[in-house]
C-alpha cells in the first residue's frame, strides 16, 4: 500500500492539471521546483525541505533520461527514469512528480502556473526559466542556498577515486 501511495504521487501532465486545480480550489500555494534529481543526496533532501516550508503542495519537474542526457552528457543519468521518479515521490516533503522531456521546465511551469518558483542558489531569480510566468501571475520566485559539498557530480568524482575537489 506504500508503495502505491508513491506511485500516485507520479502523474502524467494531464493529471497534475487536475490535481494542481484541486490544491488551488482548496485555497493551498504551489511551489515548483525541477531538476534531474539523479542520485539523491543530503542537498537535494535540503533544498526540497526548504522549498516545501514555502507553501502547501510541492510540484517536482523532473528531467526525462533523454533531457538529462541531452543536458549532463551520455553517461548521464547514472539511475533511470522510473526509479528517479520513484525516489522523489517517496520524499514526505514531495506532493507530485511530473516528468518533462524538453530542455527546460517552461511548459510544465505554464501549464501548473506555481505561486513559488524555486531553483538552487546557482540561480538568480530573474535567470530562472519560468520566472516571467510567476511574476505575470503575481507569484514568487526564489533561489535557495545551496549546502557546500553536495552534489551528484561531487559523488560520480569520489566514485572515480578522483580527489581532486
Amino acid at each position: 500500500m506504500i508503495f502505491e501511495s508513491i506511485s500516485q504521487k507520479i502523474q502524467s501532465w494531464d493529471q497534475i492539471r487536475e490535481t494542481v486545480a484541486t490544491w488551488r480550489a482548496a485555497g493551498q500555494r504551489i511551489v515548483f521546483t525541477n531538476g534531474c534529481f539523479d542520485i539523491l543526496h543530503y542537498g537535494h533532501i535540503h533544498y526540497l525541505s526548504q522549498a516545501r516550508d514555502l507553501g502547501d503542495r510541492l510540484v517536482i519537474g523532473l528531467n526525462s533520461g533523454d533531457s538529462v542526457r541531452r543536458l549532463k552528457g551520455p553517461g548521464r543519468p547514472i539511475n533511470d527514469e522510473p526509479t528517479r521518479q520513484h525516489l522523489i515521490a517517496a520524499l514526505t516533503m514531495v506532493d507530485a512528480v511530473v516528468v518533462f522531456d524538453q530542455d527546460t521546465p517552461y511548459e510544465l511551469i505554464r501549464l501548473i502556473e506555481p505561486d513559488v518558483l524555486v531553483k538552487g542558489g546557482d540561480w538568480t531569480p530573474e535567470a530562472i526559466v519560468g520566472s516571467d510566468i510567476v511574476l505575470g501571475k503575481g507569484g514568487q520566485v526564489k533561489s535557495l542556498p545551496y549546502i557546500e559539498g553536495y552534489s551528484t557530480t561531487r559523488i560520480e568524482q569520489k566514485i572515480k577515486g578522483d580527489h581532486s575537489y
